[in-house]
């Protein structure tokens, strides 16, 4: 069974409830039927989720992996932002927590430049990207990179794969990054930018829109005790890319 999570929580797997949970906000999503399972969301879902973030910052310490999960504001909220969608549902029927690159000392080690971890997240998310975490019925999944990453990084991701492939491939072909992940993903322009040949060798590369990874996972590795550990060694696995992708904000325009 879960613990009620927050702070004072430990993380023992989500329960089978909380997938039967989200489930049925997926049928019935409009606030009548939520309002009065608001409680139950709480303790099936969100406090969970939260103790899952205290477990991940322990993992991520002892690693030494500088990513902040933070219980408070890792976990996305399940309000949709409806302004500008014709789909008009105002939940989102999944749990998800993001988990931004803090930047490393000049020994490597794990370092938020001074910065809590709130404002870390503020500050440093789109600066060498985040890991991610969602959870829904059957669809768990593990990931990370920067999504829709603002024009000026892509420029920079551009000039990097055109003037020093070796160092994208170097990171992109990391050993334990394509046995986690298998590679960078991500929406595709239809054609190379301008600028660049058609042909290029990695025009696969260029044509990127998001700089992403992931993988899925199964429902019972959620429900497992062991997920805190199971998502630190993953995205231990893709700090080369993340290191990269913090070099490409560095440089922006």
């Amino acid at each position: 069974m879960t613990n009620s999570g927050g702070e004072q929580g430990t993380f023992d797997g989500f329960r089978r409830e909380a997938i039967d949970f989200l489930a049925d906000l997926a049928a019935h999503n409009d606030r009548a039927w939520f309002q009065p399972r608001k409680a139950e969301y709480e303790r099936l879902v969100k406090q969970p989720l939260e103790a899952l973030c205290v477990a991940l910052a322990e993992r991520f310490r002892r690693s030494g992996v500088p990513l902040v999960a933070d219980p408070v504001r890792s976990p996305f909220r399940i309000y949709r932002d409806v302004r500008f969608s014709r789909d008009k549902s105002p939940y989102k029927p999944y749990a998800s927590a993001s988990f931004p690159w803090a930047g490393e000392g000049p020994d490597g080690a794990a370092s938020a430049g001074g910065l809590s971890p709130g404002d870390t997240h503020r500050a440093l998310g789109r600066h060498g990207g985040a890991g991610y975490f969602h959870f829904g019925p059957g669809d768990v999944y593990v990931g990370g990179g920067m999504w829709h990453p603002e024009p000026p990084v892509l420029r920079a991701w551009r000039r990097l794969v055109a003037d020093d492939p070796a160092h994208v491939h170097e990171a992109i072909e990391d050993p334990a990054f394509v046995r986690e992940f298998g590679g960078v993903d991500g929406d595709r322009f239809a054609r190379v930018p301008a600028g660049f040949p058609p042909d290029h060798p990695d025009a696969g590369l260029l044509r990127l829109k998001d700089l992403t990874f992931g993988r899925r996972l199964a429902d019972a590795d959620a429900l497992s005790p062991a997920l805190p550990d199971l998502l630190a060694d993953a995205l231990a696995a893709a700090v080369p890319f993340f290191r990269l992708l913090a070099t490409l904000s560095a440089s922006r325009d």
